[in-house]
């Protein structure tokens, strides 16, 4: 049956994994920006094009379908020379190094893990470096379509802890879980399960913590989650808006 199951996903991860062509051409000068504003330990989250990226926008109800996480300098280069500073999970190859050009003609965002010290942010790279070669869990595919075509009991606030994204498997992962694991590692909070609770004789509530499941973590939980920071490349840079070359102020001066 696991075997059947298991040619089944594999057949399914080639049709979902055909992508579209890049939007264009990646900016050279924005790719900079982005490469310089990053730090170890930052998540890059991505507007796919591949198949399976509209059905993740569109379950999860986001622009971002893919997730990754910067790592800095690690020694190796891809074919073309660029530098591997990713850790991602792919479908069809697993957890394996990639250069951050290659995400240069999509959308992206970069969620910084707020006051996470170097420390915490070694034990998070660490722990997604370690986990190189790992295979993408392809029950996860199973589970996103039985989120699409949900039981008609379900109502729609279950479906995310029905669905149990990933089989379990410690062999296996698929990206935005993986990421999850790596910062619960470094016990740092994405966004888990608040409880509130009265000491005996204490006037004023106190937040009790609890880590949700790393297998219910979906790549738009690092933007919306309280505890990670949008950060700007452009703004990063120093951005100065009265630098700005404006087409009509161009049309004005050659008159």
């Amino acid at each position: 049956m696991n075997r059947g199951l298991e040619l089944i996903g594999r057949s399914l991860v080639r049709f979902i994994t055909r992508g579209k062509p890049q939007a264009g051409p990646v900016d050279a000068k924005a790719l900079a920006r982005m490469r310089t504003a990053l730090r170890p330990g930052d998540v890059l989250l991505v507007e796919g094009s591949m198949k399976v990226s509209a059905a993740i926008k569109y379950l999860t109800q986001s622009t971002w379908s893919h997730a990754a996480l910067y790592v800095g300098d690690t020694g190796k280069f891809s074919p073309e020379g660029e530098p591997l500073e990713l850790a991602e999970v792919e479908m069809d190859v697993g957890c394996v190094l990639s250069p951050l050009a290659k995400y240069g003609a999509f959308g992206t965002r970069i969620c910084r893990p707020q006051a996470l010290d170097r420390e915490g942010r070694r034990i998070a790279v660490d722990y997604v470096l370690d986990r190189l070669g790992m295979q993408y869990d392809l029950k996860n595919i199973l589970d996103l379509a039985r989120w699409l075509f949900p039981l008609p009991w379900a109502p729609a606030s279950w479906r995310r802890r029905m669905i149990a994204l990933g089989s379990g498997d410690p062999t296996r992962a698929i990206c935005s879980t993986l990421i999850a694991q790596a910062f619960e590692a470094a016990r740092y909070p994405v966004l888990p399960t608040i409880e509130y609770a009265q000491a005996m004789g204490e006037e004023d509530y106190r937040e009790i913590l609890h880590i949700r499941h790393h297998s219910l973590y979906m790549p738009r939980d690092f933007d919306i989650s309280p505890y990670f920071a949008v950060v700007k490349p452009t703004l990063e840079a120093g951005f100065d808006y009265k630098a700005l070359n404006w087409a009509q102020e161009r049309l004005l001066a050659a008159q």
